[in-house]
């Protein structure tokens, strides 16, 4: 019978990488302005508590069993292929993670699910990447994290990967990571660059971005994931609504904005989930639960930069009913990105 309770758990923004992507990567050249998020990403070679998690699928395989994660959907370590300035590189790059990551769900079917990596440096070839992992390979998504050269989803070139990810049926988990050179110098100070707090401010702008363009507009039936409890948009809904209409009537013209189809916060409610990952407030969850209903809620730990135990632990004692705590804990992930149901 299918788990109407909750006691199956699929954690959904869960990273790994491997030994062969840090040689491929050492000698490479971020883009322009991006040498800090170059250095602090490999940072973590050296660091054996968050290289091990990365790298070795027994110890994150202990952990799940430890702390009660059936599922981890799999994604490749942001910024993944997106930082690096040779396109040709950054292109075969994500096409051999893929592959791994494919090997990976073969080898462990009933443990791990996958989002593909892409290098939108190249967007044709990220589209035919994303056809071929979500196709062939049978993954339920794309991760990409933000930014690209300081280059954003809702720009002209980018239309033929959200073109794919609509046709294919899959989910985009869009992905904080370090603001874009044009807004980082007032984040540099004090480690704000960082999850700290320019995280969410980069992949929250992002996220507006695509609404605000119209993006959801051309791609109505396109899905988009936010972790951190939706980057501190749902806080913002009504004060969105309310000056987008306010702006829109004022300043349109002067402001260069695109004429909506429905309001901000109504493409947020109808193309757009989140995940508990690295937000692990009740007070926080109760509130986005009142905002956008459990059927858009999914969890997910964050590994291995946030701990399982911690996660687990949130969820159990979250104050959900049977079927909110189903949905949250398995049956959105499932249906979003592909992980095959108990039956």
């Amino acid at each position: 019978m299918p788990d109407t309770e909750g006691r199956r758990i699929i954690a959904v923004e869960e990273h790994f990488a491997t030994t062969r992507f840090w040689e491929r990567t050492a000698d490479q050249a971020a883009f322009p302005g991006e040498d800090a998020e170059r250095v602090y990403s490999r940072s973590f070679i050296t660091n054996e508590f968050i290289s091990r998690r990365l790298t070795d699928l027994r110890t994150r395989l202990e952990e799940m069993d430890r702390t009660g994660i059936d599922v981890s959907v799999l994604s490749l370590n942001p910024p993944g292929a997106q930082l690096w300035s040779d396109t040709a590189m950054a292109t075969s790059l994500a096409r051999e993670m893929n592959d791994v990551l494919a090997d990976t769900v073969a080898a462990h079917p009933t443990r791990f699910a996958a989002l593909a990596a892409v290098a939108p440096q190249d967007p044709e070839a990220a589209a035919e990447e994303i056809r071929r992992t979500t196709g062939t390979l049978g993954f339920g998504g794309v991760l990409i994290g933000s930014h690209t050269g300081g280059r954003y989803l809702d720009e002209p070139e980018s239309e033929p990967i959200l073109a794919a990810i609509e046709e294919t049926g899959s989910t985009l988990y869009l992905h904080p990571r370090m603001p874009s050179p044009q807004m980082l110098d007032p984040f540099n100070p004090y480690g704000l660059q960082q999850a700290i707090w320019g995280f969410q401010a980069e992949a929250a702008t992002h996220a507006m971005r695509l609404i605000l363009s119209g993006a959801f507009d051309r791609h109505p039936d396109l899905r988009m994931v936010l972790g951190h409890l939706g980057e501190g948009i749902p806080y913002w809904l009504w004060r969105t609504d309310n000056l987008h209409a306010k702006t829109y009537a004022w300043a349109r013209d002067v402001l260069n904005m695109v004429r909506l189809e429905l309001k901000p916060s109504e493409y947020f409610q109808r193309n757009v989930w989140i995940t508990t990952s690295g937000m692990f407030d009740h007070d926080a969850l109760n509130y986005c639960l009142a905002k956008v209903g459990a059927e858009r809620v999914l969890f997910a730990v964050d590994y291995p930069y946030e701990d399982s135990d911690v996660a687990t632990a949130f969820l159990a004692g979250a104050d959900l009913d049977h079927e909110q705590r189903a949905a949250i804990s398995h049956r959105n992930a499932e249906r979003l990105f592909r992980v095959p149901p108990v039956v």
